[in-house]
């Protein structure tokens, strides 16, 4: 699995739509989906018109896994969930755990 190099940006100001992805999943199978996501994320995602960045977040109890993803548009969002191949890594992940997609802007950011 790749790293990228280039930070995900979250500013109130980025041109983005935001979806994040909360998955139940049984501790058993975190690590699977978690691979999954990622591998997903860097053989198909990332190539979609619209595709801004992706980080996959794995809770520390085992229960949970967060794909916060950015999209230039609601519009790319929605063409790739219409995408053949994308609907087929959804629908592997939807078969290791329960999936919350949200999307979101962001209203609020702070740092130390």
């Amino acid at each position: 699995m790749k790293e990228s190099t280039v930070p995900t940006v979250i500013d109130v100001d980025a041109d983005v739509t935001t979806l994040i992805n909360c998955f139940t999943v049984t501790p058993d199978r975190q690590r699977e989906l978690v691979d999954l996501l990622a591998r997903a994320t860097e053989d198909v995602m990332r190539h979609r018109p619209g595709f801004v960045a992706a980080n996959i977040h794995a809770s520390l109890d085992g229960t949970h896994v967060v794909n916060y993803a950015q999209w230039a548009s609601v519009e790319a969002f929605q063409a790739m969930l219409t995408d053949p191949v994308c609907q087929e890594h959804m629908s592997a992940a939807g078969q290791l755990g329960s999936a919350e997609p949200v999307l979101y802007t962001v209203e609020s950011v702070h740092h130390h």
